[in-house]
């Protein structure tokens, strides 16, 4: 018996548990988020220290508070040259995002544990404890050497998104950037390397993300790989005509590979607001000048006090979108691709962030959200942790019978 297909949400949680039935009803569901970017001074400036943090949107006090068990912390490095100078920086700035989530685990030991299994994550929520779990956001940082996907899996990575912003050796972005010299978009897909990388994560029991892929390599991916895929932070482009979002056919699709999508809690991917994207542009602008930069370097800039200052002016005059606008990207999801292929990411810290769910301390507003949108208990503990478990688990299963057969 297929434990994580055959039952659904904290039913199936809670019987890998040994709970009984009547505990279900009782025991919160786990909630769990798929993405939280974390900074390259993480763990190493006092303002981003992982216990508490005046400026991090998702710290250990704030998850606690807010009742937020688990979350991927995310090693992200941003679209470069694809030469063998790109490659080599791209693959230390990893490193350096790698050794400070070791760094955390080291540091609070007593409060947050990795977890490498969806065992491991209710392990830890038995026990009290908080998870971290890693995802790779851009496949350039495995530096176009396909050993390092291995390296990343020994580390404790357990997904990899194949693209960011703009197209680099393994697929086409949905997002082309003309400074890096992309072409528009196309029906260029998954490139020869990329293959390699879905089958070699097949083989691990990495999950492959498809979120921030163009459409076309997102069918290549379905098409190529023998295990359930996962887009870990996109929203619905039918509610919202933004390319990061995901269509329609391209939900029942992932859906239909038995994956799991997680909506996002982007305010841009939400809702679409001109007057604001220009705001947010000029304030940019003027804080690296200020700061006597050239360009603005989110990494740099965003933790200034007069970027702060700024961005409270412009969620005053440009209102965000709120947790209910994002319930019915979530409802919109669901009745689409299925109430067993949808779940939550905030993309926090890395830009994420709506009215109602600004932090991890309002975690559960989003849950009163769902409530409000008329999903049932046993649907919020799927879509908050359920889902994304299941397909972990099926990755992980699909992996250890290849090890099997080999």
């Amino acid at each position: 018996m297929n434990l994580f297909r055959t039952m659904g949400g904290a039913v199936a949680l809670t019987f890998a548990l040994g709970s009984t039935a009547a505990t279900v009803r009782q025991d919160p569901p786990i909630t769990l988020d798929t993405h939280v970017d974390i900074p390259f001074a993480f763990m190493h400036d006092p303002r981003f220290d992982a216990a508490s943090s005046p400026v991090l949107k998702v710290d250990l006090d704030k998850m606690a508070r807010g009742g937020l068990d688990a979350a991927f912390f995310i090693v992200y490095v941003e679209q470069g040259p694809l030469t063998p100078k790109g490659y080599a920086h791209a693959v230390a700035e990893a490193q350096r995002k790698y050794d400070a989530i070791a760094l955390m685990l080291k540091t609070y030991p007593d409060r947050i544990r990795l977890a490498t299994t969806p065992e491991d994550v209710r392990a830890n929520r038995a026990a009290g404890k908080l998870s971290a779990m890693i995802g790779v956001e851009n496949g350039y940082s495995l530096g176009h050497d396909l050993k390092n996907l291995d390296k990343a899996y020994a580390r404790g990575a357990r997904y990899v998104g194949l693209a960011h912003m703009g197209h680099n050796d393994l697929c086409t972005s949905s997002t082309p950037e003309a400074d890096l010299g992309d072409p528009p978009l196309s029906d260029a897909g998954i490139s020869e390397f990329g293959r390699s990388v879905v089958k070699r994560a097949n083989q691990l029991g990495i999950m492959v993300d498809v979120s921030h892929s163009s459409d076309a390599c997102v069918r290549d991916v379905l098409a190529l790989s023998s295990a359930p895929v996962i887009a870990s932070h996109s929203s619905s482009r039918a509610l919202t005509n933004h390319p990061r979002n995901l269509p329609d056919d391209l939900l029942r699709a992932i859906a239909g590979k038995g994956g799991v999508i997680q909506a996002v809690a982007y305010k841009g991917f939400l809702k679409l607001d001109p007057g604001r994207d220009l705001a947010e542009k000029a304030l940019q602008a003027q804080v690296a000048k200020a700061a006597g930069d050239k360009i603005y370097d989110s990494e740099k800039h965003d933790y200034l006090p007069a970027y702060i200052e700024g961005m409270k002016r412009i969620d005053a005059a440009f209102p965000l979108p709120t947790v209910d606008d994002f319930a019915k990207h979530i409802r919109h999801m669901v009745d689409v691709a299925g109430v067993d292929h949808v779940g939550i990411a905030s993309d926090f810290d890395g830009g994420g962030y709506i009215a109602g769910w600004q932090d991890a301390t309002e975690t559960r507003n989003v849950t009163e959200a769902l409530r409000r949108q008329g999903f049932s208990d046993d649907d919020i503990a799927k879509l908050w942790g359920g889902n994304l478990l299941r397909v972990w688990g099926e990755v992980t299963q699909y992996a250890q019978s290849q090890h099997t057969a080999g």
